[in-house]
C-alpha cells in the first residue's frame, strides 16, 4: 500500500502555506507520472485488482463528489500540478478508454496504487509495478507520434516534467508488515536494491527521450496510521515508529546521493530531489500552522485501518476533512496536497526550466 508518500509527495525542505493559487506560464508541454497511490488518478480502475478507490466516500470533495480511483477526498498533487501550469484541469490515467487527442499532449498518468519499484510487491494485489510503467509509456510514445508527429513528439517528451513518487509499499509489503525481503537482504543492501530499480526505470525513460525529472523521496513511513496500528492495539499508545523513520532518513540520504551521479551520467538530463520526510514531520508536529487538527489518524471511518475497499459507505469520513492531514489510514487529504502543490511551484520548478 502506498504511503503519505506522494501524498506528499513533492514537498521540499520547506514548506509554506501558499494562497495563491492563479496559473503560473507552462515551462513544460506535459506531465508525465510514475508511481504508486499517492499519484495514480485512476489506472487502478482498470485493472484487475482489488485495491481501488472508485467507490464512496473517496472524491467526497472532487467536481461532482465524483469517486474517480483517486485514493484521496479530492484531487491529487499531479492534478493541481497540470492546472497551476495552465495545461488542463486534471491529469487523466493513461488506461482511461476516454483518453483524448489532447490529454495525450499534454500528459497522463501511468502510476498504479499499490505498486513499488519491487515487482514482488504487486505480487498478491496484482497492479502494475513501476518498472512494468515504462510499457505504458511505450505505448503512450506510440500514440503521441501518431497525434503531433515524430519530429513534434520528440519536443514534447524531451521537454516534459517526470514525477516518479514510489518506495514507501516496498517497505511496507515486502519488509516491514511481511518478511518477504527480509529474509534475503538487511535494511540497507534492501534500499540499494530499490535504487537500483529506480536508476534503471530513470535510464529507460532517458533512452525514450525523458530528461528532466522530479523524484520524491520517502516519507516518514513509521508515521503513517495503518503502520502506527500495527504496532500499537490502543489508541493511548499510539506514536510513530521510530525504526521505520529512521529507514527512511538513510534511504533518503542515499537517494540524494545517487541523484547527482545518475545526472553525470545522463549528460542532458536534470534532477530535483524532493524532501518528503522534513516538511511531513512539520506538519506533524506544528499542525494547528497548517491548519490541521487529526494528524495520527484518517478520515475514513476509523482512521486506523480504513483505506481501499475497508473506507466505503459503511466508514463515513469526519465532518471536515480537510482538517485531517490523512484521508484514509494510508493517504492524505486534498489539503495536504494543495500545499505540496504550491511547495513544488515555488521551490522546485525552477530547477527544472
Amino acid at each position: 500500500m502506498s504511503t503519505i508518500l506522494l501524498s506528499l509527495l513533492i514537498l521540499h525542505l520547506t514548506i509554506t502555506l501558499s494562497t495563491c493559487q492563479s496559473p503560473v506560464p507552462a515551462k513544460f508541454p506535459a506531465l508525465l507520472v510514475f508511481g504508486d497511490s499517492t499519484v495514480d488518478t485512476g489506472n487502478n480502475n482498470y485493472v484487475g485488482t482489488a485495491f481501488r478507490a472508485d467507490h464512496p466516500p473517496y472524491g467526497l470533495k472532487f467536481p461532482e463528489k465524483k469517486a474517480t480511483g483517486r485514493f484521496s477526498d479530492g484531487m491529487l498533487v499531479p492534478d493541481l500540478l497540470v492546472s497551476r501550469l495552465g495545461l488542463k484541469k486534471t491529469i487523466p490515467p493513461f488506461l482511461d478508454p476516454a483518453l483524448t487527442d489532447d490529454d495525450v499532449r499534454t500528459g497522463v498518468c501511468f502510476a498504479s496504487s499499490g505498486s513499488g519499484f519491487d515487482e514482488l510487491t504487486t505480487a498478491v494485489s496484482g497492479v502494475i509495478p513501476v518498472l512494468r510503467q515504462l510499457d505504458m509509456f511505450k505505448d503512450y510514445l506510440a500514440r503521441l507520434e501518431g497525434v503531433v508527429g515524430d519530429e513534434e513528439s520528440s519536443k514534447i517528451i524531451n521537454g516534459a516534467l517526470i514525477l516518479i513518487s514510489a518506495g514507501t509499499n516496498d517497505f511496507i509489503i515486502n519488509f516491514y508488515d511481511l518478511p518477504t525481503r527480509r529474509l534475503m537482504f538487511n535494511i540497507s543492501e534492501y534500499q540499494d536494491f530499490l535504487q537500483q530499480k529506480l536508476h534503471d526505470l530513470v535510464k529507460l525513460i532517458y533512452d525514450l527521450g525523458g530528461r528532466k525529472f522530479i523524484i520524491a523521496g520517502l516519507p516518514p513511513i513509521g508515521c503513517v496510521p495503518l503502520q502506527i496500528t500495527a504496532k500499537f492495539k490502543k489508541p493511548s499508545e499510539r506514536k510513530c515508529l521510530h525504526d521505520q523513520n529512521a529507514d527512511a532518513i538513510v534511504y533518503n540520504s542515499k537517494l540524494q546521493n545517487l541523484l547527482p551521479k545518475m545526472q553525470a551520467e545522463l549528460s542532458t538530463s536534470k534532477f530535483s530531489y524532493v524532501n518528503i520526510y522534513d516538511p511531513t514531520m512539520e506538519m506533524i508536529n506544528n499542525p494547528n500552522k497548517y491548519g490541521f487538527v487529526t494528524t495520527a489518524r484518517g478520515c475514513c471511518g476509523t482512521g486506523f485501518l480504513e483505506v481501499g475497499p475497508l473506507c466505503n459507505v459503511l466508514t463515513p469520513p469526519c465532518p471536515d476533512s480537510s482538517k485531517s492531514l490523512f484521508w484514509d489510514a494510508v493517504h492524505p487529504t486534498e489539503a495536504v496536497y494543495r500545499i505540496v502543490t504550491d511547495s513544488l511551484v515555488d521551490n522546485i520548478l525552477k530547477n527544472l526550466v
